[in-house]
């Protein structure tokens, strides 16, 4: 295992998944931002370098054990041993705290599954649609109704964003997105008084986004702004998610 924190090593990373879009985006993600200021305090790590079968992007420094929503690590891999190996690693993964893992390949949910089980950890797993457009600058302008707008979501958004989000609800949640919003710019759609209605995406980056499977009128939403919808799911995978609850 190798923690990645070479600037040319890293662009070379980035390169390298740009190739692999769109099944390597949530890791290709967070590579991205790394690269351009880590406004989210990432790092990657990698099976080997520079010949590496597989890549986790994960929180840098110390993450609360209790909180499965900042702990949210992307995957993905051209080798499905190597990233076995890889979370089979002492210091890749901590196996004693809450932690979500997020990716498109079938294979993740495979090793998770089969790793919980050797050790006693129970999983909860949501899947989404994805979608992505390759190149944002085509996107067509929505037609929107009277009185909705495109506007930026900001900080004063959080406790809306937090009573709506269907996982939302807690401190944890509440903390977790005003993180997100003060480090990343975003873009919504608003009414005539400026409050938000729907989607985020980042400006200037590959435009991707997941959506609930039961969530129609977004899925059409993003059909209307010519995304593509990705062949199978994204799965969030929640480990431990006994421990994910409030506290100090």
């Amino acid at each position: 295992m190798k923690i990645l924190t070479c600037s040319a090593h890293l662009q070379h990373l980035e390169g390298i998944l740009r190739k692999s879009l769109p099944i390597a985006l949530p890791v290709f993600g967070a590579v991205l931002n790394i690269n351009r200021g880590n406004p989210g305090q990432f790092e990657v790590l990698v099976d080997k370098w520079p010949e590496f079968g597989a890549v986790l992007a994960r929180p840098s420094g110390e993450v609360p054990a209790n909180d499965g929503y900042w702990n949210t690590q992307a995957a993905f891999y051209w080798d499905l041993g190597a990233y076995r190996a890889l979370l089979e690693t002492p210091g890749c993964l901590r196996w004693d705290a809450a932690f979500t893992l997020i990716g498109l390949q079938d294979g993740l949910a495979t090793v998770s599954q089969d790793l919980a089980g050797k050790k006693g950890v129970e999983l909860d797993i949501v899947e989404y649609y994805s979608y992505w457009h390759p190149d944002p600058s085509t996107m067509p302008e929505p037609r929107l109704a009277p009185g909705v707008r495109v506007g930026s979501l900001s900080p004063s958004n959080v406790d809306l964003l937090n009573e709506t989000w269907p996982y939302g609800g807690n401190a944890r949640s509440r903390r977790f997105l005003a993180e997100i919003l003060g480090r990343f710019p975003q873009v919504c759609l608003q009414d005539g008084s400026g409050q938000p209605l729907q989607r985020a995406h980042a400006r200037g980056f590959p435009t991707f986004g997941h959506t609930a499977l039961g969530n129609r009128p977004m899925q059409r939403l993003q059909e209307m702004l010519g995304n593509q919808r990705l062949p199978g799911v994204c799965r969030y995978i929640l480990h431990n998610p006994g421990l994910d609850r409030d506290g100090p």
